[in-house]
């Protein structure tokens, strides 16, 4: 999978990139890509945002900015660019991600994530470029880097390869494995701690069994 991100801040991604799955992913063959709006502005001095007609606080990124970072990298109309591959735009009134979505997502072979700052983005960009909205929350953040680091941990982490065991992604919260739920209580050593006792069924040995009390933990959970 290759996931390019339009972002104000490509640096910001550095530390994500140092993250041990997220290398794993990328030595994989999974790609990330950073376009800095500012590098395709068509305006003087950098520009990128500019007052909301209408009046009211805060600056809207400018959807011929917008335009002319999504053109000058795929050299295609950014109209028709959404026919070909998913573009996203992070935005608070998105659809909420959640489990499925990225399931969905994850099986793209590519993705376009479009990371708005300031008051967010001119509404045209929305309409026009982008082929889906998403959101990680309903509540409002200075700018999508966050979003997209959340949503390129989350799509990666599915791919072959980025996680040590193959397992560890089949059985999380709310997959399909725990039928939508959250995951149920794990526990390690020492088996009892201050009178704390580890439940005796995973000490048992008897792997249908554990598994039946993990499934039970996670609908109770749910």
């Amino acid at each position: 999978m290759r996931i390019d991100i339009f972002t104000l801040f490509p640096e910001a991604f550095e530390w994500f990139e140092s993250q041990r799955h997220v290398g794993n992913a990328l030595r994989a063959g999974h790609r990330l890509a950073y376009v800095n709006y500012r590098e395709h502005t068509p305006l003087s001095g950098g520009q990128v945002d500019d007052t909301p007609f209408g009046g009211g606080a805060g600056m809207v990124l400018r959807v011929d900015v917008v335009e002319a970072a999504l053109r000058g990298h795929y050299g295609a109309d950014p109209v028709q660019l959404r026919r070909e591959r998913r573009v996203l735009a992070l935005t608070p009134g998105g659809r909420v991600l959640d489990d499925e979505f990225v399931d969905e997502l994850a099986q793209e072979p590519a993705l376009t994530l479009l990371c708005g700052r300031y008051e967010g983005f001119d509404e045209r960009i929305l309409e026009h470029f982008a082929s889906d909205r998403v959101s990680i929350g309903r509540y409002v953040l200075a700018g999508g880097e966050l979003p997209a680091m959340v949503l390129c941990d989350a799509i990666l982490r599915k791919q072959p390869g980025a996680l040590g065991h193959a397992d560890s992604a089949a059985e999380e919260s709310f997959s399909r494995a725990l039928e939508g739920a959250p995951e149920y209580p794990h526990y390690t050593r020492p088996a009892e701690y201050r009178g704390w006792p580890v439940p005796e069924v995973l000490l048992s040995g008897h792997h249908a069994n554990i598994r039946e009390w993990r499934l039970e933990q996670s609908r109770r959970r749910a």
